[in-house]
């Protein structure tokens, strides 16, 4: 993305991985499973190969798939109910955002981003004219309501919310939802809710969506992804969830964008969400997240709050180093310590420092024995 409108968090994304292969380093930097898919996913892709499926899809999505999604989206502990016209199905997450953010925004809107958060949301708002307002979280990544509520003004168009979230591991439960509607319920302002790690969430605590609020959910714009439910983030399909006048506004700049995803993956999709049992990756993700965590307590890192969900862990790395910013104790581990991670302040946009430093568990467990081990051994 280089330094787009003063955005350049990108490069720690790519130079943290380029450094670990540089180095020969144990890479827990970035989210990308390095473990393979299920096999039943790749045979109803050839599957799909197969078949007549290599025209685009109508601008809405697979109907099969759509169908699907309704159904797959009633399974839920937390059941979200839905007609075909509050479904779409798009290319990615970054792509749902970048155009929910372009069905909604005027020239000078504000949107409210709560940090640490993903490089993409500011620049997605100021590619569409907006004007990002950050709001920090306090240390315990908690949300502290009345500061939050500062960040609200007349100019407030949007706030853009990840739940479970990247890089905390923060889940939004029922009541955060409900706190957020209290502040926002007579402004004119819409959600976007990024949901994209829906499917793991940690120690008995089910999923929440923004989308079951009864009142949210007419502005809510929600995003989940295929990709980080099946570990298969090249696919590129995502879908996104709103009501069906926004789904009319979202469709009208789709058109023009993407038009449609892969059809071939979305019917591969399609057929394998009629097995799919979320509850067996989401087991496996917990499993590694407790690794993890407990391999780590051997180290003189800090796990100050395990992840409720999401594939990261944050850790405090001020035991080892008080002087060293996070960015250059991210790039001295990887390079001298051979563990790659990510700073935190790469979650900010304009912050130089902080105590903590992410790394991703989505990894196959001997990479995460082989990483923990060696920190053991040499920090």
């Amino acid at each position: 993305m280089g330094n787009i409108y003063g955005f350049n968090h990108y490069s720690f994304f790519t130079e943290m991985s380029e450094l670990a292969t540089r180095n020969n380093s144990f890479d827990l930097s970035l989210g990308l499973p390095d473990f393979d898919i299920d096999e039943r996913l790749r045979d109803y892709l050839k599957e799909s190969a197969d078949l007549n499926t290599h025209n685009y899809e109508p601008l809405a999505g697979n109907p099969l798939l759509i169908e699907n999604v309704i159904k797959f989206n009633l399974k839920r502990p937390n059941r979200i109910r839905l007609n075909e016209n509050e479904v779409t199905i798009v290319p990615c997450a970054t792509f749902a955002l970048y155009t929910s953010l372009k069905s909604i925004l005027n020239q000078g809107d504000e949107v409210i981003v709560i940090q640490p958060s993903y490089y993409t949301y500011g620049p997605s708002i100021v590619m569409n004219g907006g004007i990002p307002i950050y709001y920090d979280l306090d240390n315990d990544f908690a949300i502290n309501w009345e500061k939050f509520q500062n960040c609200i003004s007349e100019k407030t168009k949007a706030i853009i919310v990840n739940s479970p979230q990247n890089p905390t591991g923060k889940i939004w439960r029922q009541n955060d939802w409900n706190q957020l509607y209290e502040l926002i319920k007579n402004q004119d302002i819409y959600l976007i809710s990024e949901e994209i790690y829906d499917t793991y969430c940690y120690d008995g605590v089910e999923h929440y969506s923004s989308f079951l609020h009864p009142e949210l959910k007419k502005k809510t714009f929600c995003i989940f992804s295929f990709g980080k439910m099946f570990h298969a983030t090249g696919w590129k399909v995502s879908y996104l969830l709103t009501s069906e006048d926004l789904t009319a506004k979202f469709r009208c700049h789709q058109q023009y964008i993407s038009y449609s995803a892969s059809s071939p993956c979305q019917y591969a999709i399609a057929k394998y969400l009629e097995v799919f049992d979320p509850s067996v990756n989401q087991a496996e993700m917990q499993r590694k997240r407790n690794i993890f965590n407990e391999l780590i307590k051997e180290t003189p890192f800090i796990v100050e709050q395990k992840a409720e969900g999401a594939v990261f862990q944050v850790v405090n790395f001020r035991n080892i180093s008080k002087t060293m910013t996070d960015v250059e104790f991210s790039r001295w581990l990887t390079v001298e310590k051979k563990v790659a991670c990510l700073p935190l302040s790469a979650f900010y946009n304009s912050r130089q420092d902080s105590d903590y430093v992410r790394f991703s568990f989505a990894k196959k467990d001997e990479l995460i024995f082989d990483a923990l081990e060696y920190l053991r051994k040499n920090l």
